[in-house]
């Protein structure tokens, strides 16, 4: 039987050490309260600063692209002058029907998703029948687009010469499997690493 009393005598030292120590368990709750609310504020205010870097990054390159059009335009006519027929024909040889992709945002690979890349691109074909089919391929060609820019590390498509060959790869890759055509040429209509 002492034993038996030792137990409960050792059960009610027990609940008596966790009333005393309530203040302690008690300020353990409010603590974690605090630091969840905290945490949540700090997570909802990086997410705004990603929004609002994107936002800008997008208006930049808008006022970019207006910037540059007007010039593309006003040297194809300054070109014309030279030689018009000439200039006009070999544009015209180059220019086929343009099929606009998704936007494509991905994590660049060897930066640990600290490099964010952002592309908008057209793919560029001759015919409705090659046409046709990049509509109808469209998960398969974004799957594959989706995988060469996520291999890429930012050293490689930071040049112009990485571009241009990330442009040649993903033609290339997608001509693999294409039965109704080719496509001529990808043209990236917006390119920027977050």
């Amino acid at each position: 039987m002492d034993k038996g009393a030792q137990v409960v005598a050792e059960d009610s030292a027990a609940k008596k050490t966790d009333d005393g120590g309530q203040p302690h368990s008690g300020g353990k709750p409010i603590l974690l309260y605090i630091l969840v609310i905290v945490n949540m504020l700090v997570v909802a205010g990086v997410g705004a600063l990603v929004f609002l870097g994107r936002k800008q990054d997008t208006e930049h390159a808008k006022v970019i692209d207006k910037a540059i059009q007007p010039d593309q335009g006003h040297d194809a006519h300054g070109e014309g002058g030279h030689g018009e027929k000439g200039g006009h024909g070999e544009e015209e040889q180059f220019i086929g029907k343009t099929i606009p992709m998704e936007t494509f945002l991905v994590n660049l690979s060897g930066n640990r998703g600290n490099k964010v890349l952002k592309v908008n691109m057209e793919l560029e074909v001759e015919g409705d029948r090659i046409a046709d089919e990049v509509d109808k391929r469209k998960p398969q060609i974004r799957d594959i687009i989706i995988i060469l820019l996520s291999s890429k590390t930012y050293n490689q498509l930071s040049s112009p010469e990485g571009k241009e060959f990330l442009r040649d790869e993903i033609r290339d890759t997608i001509n693999s499997f294409l039965t109704k055509g080719k496509i001529k040429r990808v043209h990236f209509t917006e390119f920027i690493f977050n």
